[in-house]
């Protein structure tokens, strides 16, 4: 069946989108304002009413090539978790891996019990690539609230997806990992290194591209991290390796908690928020990021078709489900080739929407587009504002993210509005991470085992 190409959005739907596009003045002032709040985070006398936290990930040097021999990584952030063994040598990258799953009573049971689980997964691991002999540096990807207060120090501050382990909030999880392996004694692994994701997707880039500064997270959740001169990390209070600088984990997703993007969250961000787990809270996040993009689509849907404007005013009960509009349908409807609408066409009937017309079509790929544009703009406000901070002439951005990964505009449209809001004498490139969890936190205890190295031959 073919369709027209030049049908547009419904010039009324356009008029009731204008507020979710955003002009360049004001992402210019969302950057300003975005600055400010890294300033303050910054602050040893700010930092505790800061919104952006900016909290030193204590990593001071990127990967510079030079970094030999095997390393494990131990990324857990989830009801899985993934054991990695990667042996570096120069340019030369080998890894290998095992997924591990953790049982529900485990989640919810001791952290002794969930460290020794996890230790004995390390010496499975570990046996099964016969490495068990060798003194391992382990490098800990741990994706819940911490706080950092070295590179190997790491106090949970409160359990998320699903997790409520006993005696774990308040301690320090590399102490609690490291007890569980001494309590098997057979295996050797040194955990020289704790971070979250952003920092691993830098630090994967990083080691590919040595112009890479900054990491930016769009997936499920939104965050980014970028490196800093250590005069302006105020709470930085370790010793210097050299480099003068320190990678910063911005916290961004918190961006707008204290009402300083309420000029431009429209009534469905507002809602999207109220309906959440956590009111008031990740307000960047809920407009960006994968776990809440498909609820905004839905709840604009909703709207427009009670007031007569989409699907002949005749929803369905799916379609006035919450959560029920998937982000992955975004993706895919705006993957359909234009005045094409097989992927949506098939989306809709799902949704019980078997009688959308094609200006239906159109106008639901127009909705789609405004709330994942915006996404990508936001984004771009928020990069820009690092890349002018930074006062360096060549910048790479490591991203990685189902979003950022999947949707198949994201990258142009970024690229598009960074080109437009950045100094044109600044030369960037945005970067796909691959896999920032495992092969970053190998990389970051790589680098510390090479400074080991280094601190004991001087």
């Amino acid at each position: 069946m073919g369709y027209r190409r030049d049908i547009q959005a419904h010039p009324l739907i356009r008029e009731k989108c204008r507020e979710l596009i955003y002009d360049n003045d004001t992402l210019r002032k969302i950057g300003a304002i975005f600055l400010d709040n890294i300033k303050r985070g910054l602050g040893k006398a700010t930092h505790a009413d800061s919104i952006v936290k900016c909290f030193p990930t204590y990593v001071q040097d990127l990967p510079d090539g030079t970094e030999t021999g095997k390393f494990l990584a131990l990324d857990l952030g989830g009801t899985n978790f993934r054991v990695l063994l990667i042996e570096l040598s120069g340019e030369h990258f080998e890894m290998k891996s095992k997924i591990f799953a953790i049982p529900e009573h485990i989640m919810l049971g001791s952290g002794e019990q969930l460290f020794d689980h996890i230790a004995e997964c390390l010496a499975i691991f570990v046996k099964e690539e016969q490495v068990q002999h060798e003194t391992l540096p382990l490098g800990f990807t741990f994706s819940f609230p911490l706080s950092q207060r070295g590179l190997t120090v790491g106090i949970l501050e409160r359990w998320t997806k699903g997790f409520n382990c006993s005696n774990v909030v308040g301690n320090d999880v590399v102490q609690m990992l490291n007890d569980a392996i001494d309590r098997r004694g057979d295996v050797n692994i040194e955990v020289c290194a704790i971070l979250n994701d952003t920092t691993g997707t830098l630090m994967s880039c990083a080691w590919k591209n040595h112009d890479c500064r900054i990491g930016l997270i769009v997936g499920t959740g939104n965050n980014g991290c970028y490196v800093e001169r250590q005069e302006n990390a105020e709470l930085f209070d370790d010793v210097d390796n050299g480099s003068g600088k320190v990678m910063i984990n911005l916290e961004m997703g918190a961006f707008g908690d204290d009402g300083c993007l309420d000029f431009v969250r429209s009534e469905y961000d507002k809602d999207v928020d109220r309906n959440s787990i956590n009111p008031g809270k990740q307000i960047q996040e809920k407009m960006i990021s994968g776990m809440y993009m498909g609820e905004l689509v839905r709840l604009v849907l909703e709207k427009f078709t009670k007031e007569g404007l989409l699907f002949g005013g005749k929803g369905s009960d799916m379609l006035f489900e919450r959560k029920r509009f998937y982000t992955k349908y975004v993706s895919e409807i705006e993957s359909d080739e234009p005045g094409l609408f097989t992927n949506q066409k098939q989306i809709l009937e799902e949704l019980g929407l078997k009688h959308a017309t094609e200006q239906d079509y159109v106008n639901v790929r127009y909705i789609c587009e405004c709330i994942s544009r915006r996404a990508a703009h936001l984004a771009s406000a928020t990069i820009t504002t690092l890349l002018h901070k930074m006062d360096e002439k060549k910048v790479t951005v490591g991203v990685d993210g189902s979003v950022y990964r999947y949707h198949p505009h994201f990258r142009n449209l970024m690229m598009e509005k960074i080109r437009e809001l950045c100094d044109p004498s600044i030369e960037f490139d945005l970067m796909l991470s691959e896999d920032g969890s495992g092969r970053g936190a190998a990389l970051v205890a790589a680098v510390a085992a090479r400074h080991k190295k280094k601190a004991l031959t001087t």
